[in-house]
């Protein structure tokens, strides 16, 4: 018998289905409450609402797991390619040699945008934010190929535009990392890989015959990419859904993604990481102040880049990068007082009874900041690569949330503002 529970309003009784994840995860299914009882239920944030099934991500906070369509995240890092990652949440499953040689020769093909999304960059303003630039282009997209307008396509077309996006997002996040610079933009080479062909159009100069990044470099950009591809109902993805609810086209609600991903509180937060380091080292580098600081309920000050919402436990990614942002310190050499400050303020929060009795962890905030500024990134840049990772997911829960032909999304609220007045004209106003 399936399971059921019970809600009791007033001298009323009603029963309510139980839903059961693969995962185990349990969910009490409310579809129909507000037909049956006249009542919605009140949930600021959505902390404990479920807006959909799903078969792209698995996340458990309590034990810190994660799992991309029943792959570990710890395998996936540390055995597949990007790409790999890519098709394997577009597609459910990990791709064969022939399938991946395809679906490589298909994002190869669509690299090059069009030359009028290049005068895009006139009409920004100058320090105007990569963010809102990246968000701009890619919406700008749906202008550039207006069949793409109509989300109830045939699936040939739809993969089209998907392969489209997958291809030309690279190219247009090292546009703006060019054109913020003032450096030609340089073309895709499409006898690279995914991840190094990005980081030859980043960092490559139209002078170099070839550009050839540290294989350490290499491999800790597509492991940052992996970790950072799909992370359930998180803030963006979520405004992804709700948007292509409406029949939005991809572009439209990828570009609403990036903008929900902007704030400070969901993608910005390795920029904020960075930033609250730099605070640290112009005050001199006292790192046991600034612990302190963090545990004092009275000061306002807030430690960046440890805990997380969801993981109750070590976010398992923060394990992984951890190691690849040791490796690439390394190996490159460098030296940066910054990146000194948050070794010692990582040791410090792994051995404080104070972090480590209330689990908070450094994150993959934490270290996902360190690694982009030892490669040459600027701190406002790292949302950028943060939007270049989490694509694919946002593509796969477009696309799942369009083959489910779930309704238009629309919450309900509980109104409290003034009850019925009576209106009054302006000169009986007193």
């Amino acid at each position: 018998m399936s399971e059921t529970a019970k809600i009791i309003l007033g001298e009323k009784e009603y029963e309510l289905p139980v839903i059961t994840g693969s995962g185990g995860e349990k969910a009490i299914d409310i579809t129909k409450l507000r037909d049956l009882t006249g009542h919605i239920t009140m949930d600021i944030g959505y902390k404990n609402t479920g807006v959909t099934t799903s078969a792209i991500t698995f996340l458990d906070g309590e034990l810190g797991i994660l799992r991309h369509r029943g792959y570990a995240i710890e395998d996936l890092t540390e055995k597949a390619s990007f790409l790999e990652v890519a098709y394997l949440l577009l597609h459910g499953d990990l791709p064969n040699k022939a399938q991946f040689h395809e679906f490589d020769e298909d994002v190869r093909e669509h690299t090059l945008v069009n030359e009028g999304l290049e005068g895009m960059f006139k009409a920004f303003p100058t320090g105007s934010h990569p963010m809102g630039q990246l968000s701009s282009m890619i919406t700008a997209l749906s202008l550039f190929y207006p069949k793409s307008l109509n989300p109830n396509r045939p699936e040939d077309a739809v993969n089209r535009t998907v392969l489209r996006l997958l291809a030309k997002m690279p190219t247009i996040c090292a546009m703006i990392y060019k054109k913020r610079n003032g450096h030609p933009i340089i073309y895709p080479k499409n006898n690279l890989d995914y991840v190094t062909n990005y980081l030859n159009m980043t960092f490559g100069q139209v002078s170099m015959d070839h550009y050839h990044p540290d294989p350490v470099v290499v491999d800790a950009m597509n492991k940052l990419l992996i970790l950072h591809a799909d992370h359930e109902q998180n803030c963006s993805t979520s405004t992804i859904r709700m948007v292509g609810s409406s029949q939005a086209n991809l572009y439209s609600s990828i570009g609403a993604g990036i903008n929900a991903l902007w704030g400070q509180l969901h993608g910005g937060a390795n920029q904020q990481v960075l930033e609250m380091l730099e605070v640290i080292r112009q005050d001199g580098g006292d790192v046991k102040k600034w612990i302190i600081k963090a545990k004092d309920k009275n000061d306002n000050f807030r430690l960046m880049g440890f805990g997380h919402r969801v993981y109750k436990n070590f976010d398992p990614r923060a394990k992984i990068i951890k190691k690849t942002c040791d490796d690439v310190l390394n190996k490159l050499g460098v030296y940066d007082p910054v990146l000194e400050i948050a070794k010692k303020l990582e040791e410090a929060a792994l051995t404080d009874p104070y972090f480590v009795e209330r689990k908070l962890y450094p994150n993959v905030d934490f270290y996902s900041g360190i690694i982009y500024r030892a490669m040459g990134f600027p701190t406002d840049f790292f949302t950028v690569l943060f939007a270049l990772g989490r694509l694919p997911g946002w593509i796969s829960q477009w696309q799942e949330m369009r083959k489910q032909k779930q309704p238009i999304a629309r919450p309900r609220q509980i109104y409290i503002g003034e009850k019925p007045r009576k209106f009054k004209f302006m000169q009986d106003r007193d």
